[in-house]
């Protein structure tokens, strides 16, 4: 028997393949679970548009974070540390600092784990941070840092 899988099911496949099972392994375990369907032909054709519409709205995703991502590299924002003798920072600047900052100053809601820091910025000047807007695109925001 065809069955669509509902669920991903260890050993048999993922989630919308069709696979074919014994009967009695499809009646008392895939479809009594609902872990999947009948494989018919209208079943199929359901599938069939919800790959399609599934597949439309990642693009529609993918535009949308290519769009963002230009406008984050096209953007600078400016953030302010407390320094001391001999331009000595106290401190460190943080993901989350900058994407409250990029909220504010450009308007665009990025996440602060989207925002790729290794490590907290540490010195005055301009740098360069990758901002995950997607998971195939990757911006550069530029982030001024000032002093106090």
């Amino acid at each position: 028997m065809k069955v669509i899988l509902l669920e991903d099911v260890k050993s048999l496949g993922k989630k919308g393949e069709v696979v074919n099972v014994n009967d009695g392994y499809a009646r008392n375990f895939i479809l009594h679970k609902n872990l999947g369907i009948e494989a018919t032909n209208k079943n199929l054709n359901d599938l069939k548009l919800k790959k399609n519409n599934e597949e439309k709205l990642a693009q529609e995703q993918l535009e949308a974070a290519k769009e963002l991502a230009k406008k984050l590299e096209t953007g600078e924002i400016t953030l302010t540390i407390k320094t001391g003798e001999g331009g000595r920072t106290f401190g460190s600047i943080s993901s989350k600092e900058i994407a409250e900052a990029v909220k504010d100053q450009m308007g665009y809601d990025v996440d602060k784990k989207k925002v790729q820091l290794k490590e907290g910025i540490k010195t005055l000047g301009t740098h360069t941070v990758p901002v995950k807007v997607h998971a195939k695109v990757t911006a550069e925001l530029k982030v001024k840092v000032n002093p106090a």
